[in-house]
């Protein structure tokens, strides 16, 4: 009996020392190293792959795929598009000469082409506004151009104005400012009309 009793006691003790010796391993710094060095790879790997993904993606897609589409996108709209200009309203026959002559050489740079008034393919109608403005012996040019759909829809408007030293000094005080305005004036009205207008239908293809 004092032997079986002996035996029970040194095997609980046995199993205390040795419930002991786990739970300092458990706690010993060596023990949570090992978890803490594979979380550490786990990002490393994983930050490696996302980043990498992500960046020649959004790096190839702009610069290889989208920019190239949406290039050739506006330049078929363009060719396809047939511009008819109204007559421009508010502008002197001297300042709209200039002008209607800058509008078509411009579309034609841009690759639109200009339709007549009984052309029954047109695609947009552009009509201008024009009015100045004399401070002294400059002249501002203020211009409205609004963009029809053959059925007599606005569909977008272009509007600004340019500032440029009269060419005769004496036309503002002669009550008629469009003779102070010069012709290389309208002609860049008439360069950032189409430029705005190639833009706009640009924009529409993205």
């Amino acid at each position: 009996m004092r032997r079986s009793h002996v035996t029970t006691v040194s095997l609980l003790v046995a199993l205390a020392l040795a419930a002991c010796t786990n739970a300092k391993d458990v706690l010993e710094p060596s023990a949570i190293t090992p978890p803490a060095t594979s979380t550490q790879t786990l990002p490393a790997t994983s930050g490696n792959t996302v980043p990498t993904g992500p960046a020649t993606s959004t790096a190839g897609a702009p610069a290889t795929t989208a920019a190239p589409v949406t290039s050739a996108q506006s330049a078929a709209i363009l060719s396809k598009t047939r511009l008819q200009i109204a007559p421009i309203v508010g502008a002197s026959v001297e300042a709209a000469t200039p002008l209607t002559a800058e509008l078509q050489t411009r579309a034609r740079q841009r690759g639109i082409t200009l339709a007549g008034s009984a052309d029954q393919t047109v695609t947009h109608v552009l009509k201008g506004y024009f009015s100045t403005m004399s401070e002294g012996a400059d002249t501002t040019v203020i211009y409205v151009w609004d963009v029809y759909d053959p059925a007599g829809n606005r569909l977008h408007r272009i509007n600004g104005q340019q500032k440029a030293p009269s060419v005769n000094s004496g036309a503002s005080a002669g009550g008629d400012s469009w003779k102070g305005v010069s012709p290389a004036t309208m002609q860049a009205i008439a360069d950032q009309t189409i430029d705005q207008f190639a833009a706009w239908l640009g924009g529409k293809a993205g």
